[in-house]
């Protein structure tokens, strides 16, 4: 019989399940879970807020309040000259832009503050160690200022509406301007995400935001102006006008025939992207409201008007304006450069959305831990 020897100094065996350390994820990885809770937190911090209330109402006031005086002004203007189909385009411009421009305001106060904000309360870290990656709180906290705008866009719809029920525009023009807005939103967010990412003081990431979107709304005109010069050149031009041997004192009618001029030409087709990125004009283009037959629709002004510029100038010129109504004979075909139906919007929305993108990706890699370099007076926790 075999006998069994215990060492008594031997440390007896635990029983019990054994704690496996949870793997490392990556800092882009994300799960519907991890976002939804981010998002949470912040959507119960904002509705908490007394101020959020307070802006929701403001809101509400100043654009009906605007909405209502542009009826009356419209409608005293061309009531009695003109019927309600005829400034119904007019005052869904109004309010479209009206609607776009105070929320390309609101939305930057909504994301520049969401990332460094935290760090300087002290709650960033608190995210930052728990299971959540970096990528599902930047996406959260994007989602939840997404929301937080759309909560914006959403109450101005009855606004939207009540213009489009003066006639004259497409009942899914209603739909594609709501989407459109949503979206350059959503990409003011994302940039608003990175700018917070990116610097320390709060001060410094709204004013980055803010000169962000000039940058696309107001810019980008000053921008398109200046490049004038650079893109005129002299060429020589085929036009179909009066002799210059006509003597003009005589009192018969010149006929127009075709000569080969020296004129300054503007290469518009090489700097209208500076347009296609405005998102008024993204939203303008994307509208699809009527042609320009009624004058008084902005949105169609607008769209046309740059689909005009993208075409380039005309190969020859018509200034014949002997025939009356500054037109030319019917046998005479003068070539024009032809603007195309397609769209300009797809162009600028995709470039806004990149931009968002390029801001979400820098709060990813600004949340990543550890960090090797901090400014100078970042709180860790």
């Amino acid at each position: 019989m075999s006998t069994v020897t215990l060492d008594e100094h031997q440390p007896p065996e635990e029983s019990g399940p054994v704690l496996v350390p949870p793997t490392r994820r990556s800092p882009w990885s994300m799960t519907w879970h991890g976002v939804r809770t981010v998002a949470v937190l912040d959507l119960r911090q904002r509705v908490r807020s007394t101020r959020w209330a307070v802006a929701l109402v403001a809101w509400f006031l100043v654009v009906g309040a605007i909405t209502l005086l542009s009826t009356g002004a419209i409608s005293s203007t061309w009531g009695s000259s003109g019927s309600r189909a005829e400034y119904g385009p007019l005052l869904f411009g109004v309010v479209t832009f009206l609607v776009l421009g105070l929320g390309l305001l609101v939305t930057p106060t909504l994301t520049s503050t969401a990332v460094n904000g935290d760090r300087n309360a002290g709650t960033l870290a608190t995210l930052q160690v728990t299971l959540l990656t970096p990528a599902e709180i930047a996406m959260g906290k994007l989602l939840a200022a997404w929301v937080a705008s759309l909560a914006f866009l959403a109450i101005s719809v009855p606004f939207l509406a009540l213009a489009l029920a003066f006639g004259g525009t497409p009942v899914w023009a209603i739909v594609r301007v709501v989407v459109l807005v949503a979206l350059l939103l959503v990409a003011v967010c994302g940039i608003g995400i990175g700018f917070s990412a990116l610097t320390a003081r709060t001060a410094g990431s709204t004013v980055l935001t803010f000169v962000a979107v000039a940058t696309l709304t107001i810019f980008s005109l000053i921008f398109y102006a200046v490049t004038f010069p650079s893109i005129t050149t002299t060429e020589q031009v085929r036009v179909y006008g009066t002799p210059a041997t006509w003597d003009y004192s005589s009192n018969d009618i010149p006929e127009c025939e075709w000569s080969t001029e020296s004129r300054d030409v503007m290469h518009t087709e090489r700097t209208w992207w500076l347009l296609g990125i405005n998102p008024f004009v993204i939203v303008a283009d994307g509208a699809g409201t009527g042609d320009l037959e009624n004058r008084t629709d902005p949105l169609a002004g607008i769209r046309d008007g740059v689909r005009t510029l993208r075409a380039g100038p005309d190969p020859e010129l018509d200034e014949c304006w002997t025939y009356g109504n500054d037109s030319t004979a019917d046998d005479v075909v003068v070539q024009r450069a032809e603007p195309t139906s397609t769209p300009v919007w797809p162009w600028g929305l995709a470039f806004n959305l990149l931009l968002g993108a390029g801001g979400f990706a820098v709060a990813v890699r600004r949340l990543t831990v550890p960090q090797r370099v901090l400014p100078r007076g970042t709180r860790v926790a």
